[in-house]
């Protein structure tokens, strides 16, 4: 099979789209990447926001499980696969394919594009209603018993007021959102995702002021650099820290729309290269410094053990800080998201038709629909860390080492060397593998919990 070779489905039409202007057709265009305008400095603010969302805050948590040293080497090799996956995927891009989805429908049919569409979309769905429940959560508090309830900023200073619910607060926060979620092209988002990656950084740095300050006050240990089996159920329970991880480096539904607006298609390789050191190196300092501050009391969302103040005589004003910066950077980090998303409904709903961007109707229907499910999930589900882990276990490996894998081994143009085989099918057995496991001892876990809860509640 040849380069040439006519693929049997594309997800994206290309019919007609000759004739539309470029600022009407930005979103995926025919052509397989480059021909815009965007910078690799612009591309590298995308990808660095795409792959640095809300995964960030439970690195700590897997740090507490696996150790300091096993755990950055877990997020060092993550890098090293999502850098590997995204090169299978521009490799394999060849004339009309457009988008992830178009590539999927390239090797596998119609079939294969519309499950991507369906598991990009799953993905999305739940990632972006965690970040509107944790803008809630930190604005606003959270609810319920025990250690899952605290305050959240605004009644910490305002006290409980109508305004400071978190209804009112996500009205907000989608005020704030809605000119974002309305841009037609990427690149329009570079400003906002250079400043979301600033934020995260401020993250860092308030992270590490805190931890520095607790050393000196004595009140925080080194951690420790391998994993104490003593407080695991079981020694499987450290896969659990692998789709933490995984997820935190999904980013990949986001590599054809970026790449389509470089002026060089090419330099998408090294945006994508430099956005995974960069993000690796956050990763690294926000695990370390969280799981230095916190130790084995940190929870799976480092932001609840800056509600509850880190402690060691440390000025609220600094744990508000953290808490804020992150959520905010939360907000940015949301359109990029939200943009993948909207492209991949729109593929499974409306094969076939003119681009989206082309289609104002459409465009802002579709907008307006997914919003509503996300404020009303958001508002809806108190908390959905459990889904979450689950999602990270399903669809963000897939997506990331998956798919990916089998469009080399599915290999319908004949380009992929042996070595890309290899590697593919190694990155298929390890997420398979991983994810079970991971699945299998989060559901054992959960039962085990529940047979507790009942021993201590019939005493």
């Amino acid at each position: 099979m040849g380069a040439s070779k006519k693929p049997p489905f594309s997800a994206t039409p290309s019919a007609g789209r000759e004739s539309v202007a470029a600022e009407e057709a930005p979103l995926l265009p025919a052509e397989h990447g480059g021909g815009g305008s965007a910078s690799v400095l612009g591309a590298v603010f995308n990808v660095s926001t795409s792959v640095v969302g809300a995964g960030i805050m439970s690195i700590p948590a897997a740090m507490r499980v696996l150790g300091v040293a096993p755990a950055a080497a877990l997020i060092a090799c993550a890098a090293v696969l999502a850098d590997a996956a995204a090169g299978f995927l521009l490799r394999h891009t060849r004339g009309a394919p457009s988008s992830y989805a178009a590539l999927m429908g390239d090797a596998f049919g119609r079939a294969g594009a519309a499950l991507l569409n369906v598991f990009v979309a799953a993905n999305a769905v739940g990632t972006l209603t965690v970040y509107l429940v944790i803008v809630g959560d930190v604005m606003s508090g959270a609810a319920g018993g025990g250690d899952d309830a605290h305050a959240g900023v605004l009644q910490e200073w305002f006290g409980r007021r109508w305004w400071t619910g978190r209804e009112v607060v996500l009205v907000a926060a989608a005020a704030i959102l809605l000119p974002l979620v309305l841009r037609k092209r990427v690149d329009s988002l570079r400003f906002t995702s250079a400043l979301s990656i600033l934020l995260a950084v401020v993250f860092m740095l308030i992270s590490l002021g805190i931890a520095v300050y607790a050393l000196l006050k004595g009140t925080a240990t080194m951690p420790r650099m391998l994993p104490d089996f003593s407080r695991l159920s079981s020694p499987f329970e450290l896969f659990t820290a692998v789709p933490v991880i995984v997820v935190a480096f999904t980013f990949h539904f986001n590599v054809h729309p970026i790449r389509a607006e470089l002026s060089k298609a090419s330099d998408m390789k090294a945006a994508v290269r430099i956005s995974l050191v960069l993000c690796a190196a956050i990763y690294a300092a926000v695990g370390f410094f969280g799981f230095l501050l916190f130790g084995d009391a940190t929870m799976a969302d480092v932001l609840a053990n800056f509600d509850r103040s880190s402690g060691a005589g440390v000025p609220q004003a600094l744990n508000d800080a953290a808490r804020l910066s992150y959520a905010l950077h939360l907000v940015l980090v949301f359109p990029l998201l939200f943009f993948s998303l909207r492209v991949n409904v729109d593929e499974l709903l409306f094969p076939g038709r003119r681009p989206l961007a082309a289609d104002t109707r459409r465009f802002v229907s579709l907008t307006a629909v997914l919003m509503a499910v996300l404020y009303a999930l958001a508002i809806a589900i108190p908390s959905i860390w459990t889904l979450f882990e689950y999602s990270g276990s399903t669809f963000a490996v897939t997506i990331s080492l998956i798919f990916p894998g089998a469009i080399v081994l599915r290999d319908v143009h004949g380009i992929a060397k042996r070595k890309d085989k290899a590697l593919a099918a190694t990155m298929i057995i390890l997420a398979v593998v991983t994810s079970s496991i991971a699945i299998a001892s989060n559901i054992m876990s959960s039962i085990s919990d529940k047979v507790r809860r009942g021993h201590e509640a019939s005493r």
